[in-house]
């Protein structure tokens, strides 16, 4: 078991950091800087959250990589998943525009039902390629929340009070700045014991095949030595 988890040690830190740490990092500082803008400008800022679309697809395609490696995928496959995955994500909001959707809706209506469709893409990116991106989903889920509801938000108010922040009602991008942090620490705890855990029960089982076959092949050997000693003794007794 010690050697699965230094073998399982090696591979992290072996692993570039660009592919682990730093495309987390972008991400949620990104997403406070962009929050913080839409508070103060919303109108203004709706334009570098379709911007910043596909700059988490590029990102999340660095971040999901590793994981890659560790399950062993096709490389090929995985990078043609995540072309299809934000393909589709990029197309549903190209069509906002041409089908004259964009046009119905005001600016703070259109900024969150584009974080709502980020959230949602990031979720099954999240599900099926990278996990580490489950906690940044809800956090651009939160930001939604925050900014469909600017004022009077229950969940605002009681994460405010839970940080110890007064009128949090009148600080919303420090409770969402202090909770963009603790999405990342507890993002990269996510990376570094979801992937520890499986590879180690992984080698379990490749550890537990051997043995089986070996306990087959030597109990026909333990077999035919009875039957040798028998027909041993058998002309001693007709002597």
């Amino acid at each position: 078991m010690s050697d699965v988890t230094t073998s399982a040690t090696q591979s992290r830190i072996q692993n570039p950091l660009i592919l682990t740490v730093i495309p987390l990092l972008i991400l949620f500082a990104a997403a406070v800087v962009l929050f913080r803008m839409s508070v103060d400008d919303m109108a203004g800022t709706y334009k570098y959250w379709e911007i910043f679309v596909p700059a988490v697809a590029v990102l999340s395609l660095f971040s999901g990589w590793h994981q890659c490696q560790m399950l062993g995928q096709d490389r090929i496959w995985y990078v043609l998943r995540q072309f299809i995955h934000w393909g589709a994500v990029i197309a549903v909001l190209y069509l906002f525009h041409i089908a004259g959707f964009r046009e119905l809706l005001n600016d703070q209506q259109y900024t969150v039902i584009l974080l709502g469709i980020l959230a949602v893409a990031t979720l099954l990116e999240a599900i099926q390629m990278d996990y580490k991106l489950v906690l940044f989903s809800l956090f651009i889920a939160f930001c939604a929340y925050v900014l469909f509801m600017p004022e009077g938000n229950p969940g605002l108010m009681m994460l405010g009070n839970l940080f110890g922040i007064d009128e949090p009602a009148s600080h919303p991008v420090t409770v969402v700045g202090i909770l963009g942090v603790i999405g990342f620490i507890l993002s990269l705890g996510v990376h570094w014991l979801i992937p520890r855990d499986r590879s180690a029960r992984k080698a379990d089982r490749s550890k537990q095949k051997p043995p089986a076959t070996g306990q087959t092949r030597s109990a026909p050997s333990s077999s035919s030595q009875p039957s040798s000693s028998t027909s041993a003794a058998t002309p001693a007794g007709a002597a």
